[in-house]
């Protein structure tokens, strides 16, 4: 149905937002190129993107709603609704799933007596399931703003989601100290973190995801890897596979029951048969 045009920001707002968003804009030749970051400026003043917030992106890039319409709602980033202070995002794309991300996040769903992309009723926690974030070196991964909490368990993630809503502090495994979602949309708008230690307490990447740069440089000796057919392992003595031993697709063909004679493969039944 035709929905009434979205209600202005109040003119303190209007006024905060427009200095910022004519700072976001300045940083690029064509000023199109600014709508990513101003969806990040309008969500950190509500907390999503509002009608009045993509009306708002519209007329400071001269585009229409629709064309703003259309980004807002392709990147998952952007909420289409009120949502919590804190997005508690649970990995459930495969290696996060078989490591026990389905079973955290079926947890979370009976403790906050939330459903998927729901929030509590306090409005502290937002629960959804979230595809990969390229952290499977630390499967299963939790994500709260964004910022990673890895290698977690059901009771370790019910244990973080109190704590959240307690208000008590909560530390990220590795990444920049926690903040509200508004305060996350902000950084994301380009804007600094000014916590004092934010930005140094970023870091980068975990220790497990460094592990083939270390050995790049010789930091740490190299695994043992399979010799090349045909060739014997330094120290070893040759032998004969057993039935038990695994042989590659590389490998030559293995007896199946149409090569090996003592069991011969039956007549194939013919179709109607």
């Amino acid at each position: 149905m035709p929905q009434l045009p979205a209600p202005a920001y109040p003119a303190e707002v209007r006024a905060r937002l427009e200095a910022d968003a004519k700072e976001v804009i300045a940083r690029y030749p064509d000023s199109r190129s600014a709508l990513l970051p101003l969806l990040h400026l309008v969500q950190s003043e509500e907390g999503y993107v509002s009608r009045t917030g993509m009306a708002f992106c519209a007329e400071q890039l001269g585009l229409t709603t629709a064309e703003v319409t259309a980004v807002a709602t392709f990147y998952t980033m952007y909420r289409r609704g009120p949502s919590g202070d804190y997005q508690v995002g649970v990995c459930t794309n495969t290696l996060c799933a078989v490591m026990g991300g389905d079973a955290i996040f079926d947890r979370l769903k009976e403790h906050l007596g939330v459903g998927n992309a729901e929030t509590t009723e306090d409005g502290k926690v937002t629960l959804e399931h979230i595809e990969c974030n390229a952290a499977c070196d630390f499967a299963p991964v939790v994500m709260v703003n964004w910022e990673f909490f890895d290698n977690q368990t059901p009771e370790s993630a019910t244990r973080l989601v109190d704590d959240l809503i307690a208000g008590r502090t909560v530390e990220p495994t590795r990444g920049a100290p926690l903040c509200s979602y508004k305060e996350t949309s902000r950084i994301l708008a380009g804007f600094p973190d000014e916590r004092p230690g934010a930005v140094e307490a970023s870091g980068g990447a975990g220790p497990a995801s460094l592990v083939g740069l270390r050995l790049a440089k010789g930091e740490e000796p190299h695994p043992k890897v399979v010799s090349p057919r045909g060739e014997q392992p330094r120290g070893e003595q040759p032998h004969d596979p057993s039935p038990s031993e695994h042989l590659g697709s590389h490998d030559a063909p293995q007896q199946t029951s149409a090569l090996d004679p003592d069991h011969p493969a039956g007549p194939d039944a013919k179709e109607g048969e």
